[in-house]
């Protein structure tokens, strides 16, 4: 299948944990982590991420830094990257933050009834927000649609941002290329709070483990970084 180069980055506490229970969201990074996530989402054409991070962030997903967006610029490419959305439901908020921000525009991919559902929700989006569509990606989406969606429209390195669901939907497919897990020196402890992944059938598995090619430490913050698969 032609794919983007699909890279998976996440930060978690040492017991696996990606949020707490509580109403603001739990700081797991440092800016020296998030100066570099700033500078691997300018190296990408795409950005992705679950309803679920959408409703619980509401995040923007935008380049942050202005020397990085000159670089796009100078690169001949839009300033932020595309936004993707994946949702079963199709239920997201047309207001959220991630529709009216960027100059990339967005796709949201569901399937039968949630696909419907999120285009009529998106219908109404004003003229002055990036482009935002719709695509049926099966019911439930596939990653294996949504990444050769993004695969036709140009996309050759993917970014892939959370949550729970979503990283267990592209690591159990075997359609991701490599893994970067920064690991903040605490535990969370909350038995409901959020986590990396859920249960699955996972490819890396101890018979065919990862392979790790990189470990440093940036502060507190350990950043570890895995190849999945064949070199692309």
């Amino acid at each position: 299948m032609d794919r983007p180069y699909t890279i998976l980055s996440c930060a978690m506490s040492v017991d696996g944990r990606i949020d707490d229970t509580g109403p603001e969201r739990l700081r797991l990074s440092n800016p020296a982590d998030f100066a570099e996530i700033d500078e691997l989402r300018a190296g990408c054409d795409a950005i992705l991420v679950g309803a679920g991070t959408l409703r619980a962030d509401d995040p923007r997903l935008l380049v942050r830094s202005p020397v990085l967006r000159e670089r796009r610029r100078e690169q001949g490419r839009t300033e932020h990257l595309l936004k993707a959305v994946i949702t079963r439901s199709g239920e997201i908020d047309p207001n959220a933050r991630l529709f009216s921000t960027g100059d990339a525009g967005a796709v949201v991919y569901s399937g039968g009834e949630g696909a419907e559902t999120a285009a009529r929700l998106l219908a109404d989006l004003p003229d002055t927000h990036p482009p935002a569509e719709v695509v049926d990606a099966g019911d439930p989406p596939t990653a294996e649609a949504v990444l050769a969606d993004l695969a036709g429209r140009g996309v050759s390195r993917l970014l892939v941002e959370g949550g729970g669901h979503i990283h267990t939907l592209f690591l159990t497919s075997g359609l991701v290329d490599e893994l970067r897990l920064a690991v903040a020196p605490f535990f969370v402890g909350e038995e409901d709070a959020p986590r990396f992944v859920v249960p699955g059938v996972y490819p890396h598995g101890p018979s065919h483990p990862m392979r790790l090619v990189e470990t440093r430490a940036l502060g507190d913050v350990v950043v570890l970084r895995y190849r999945l698969g064949d070199e692309r």
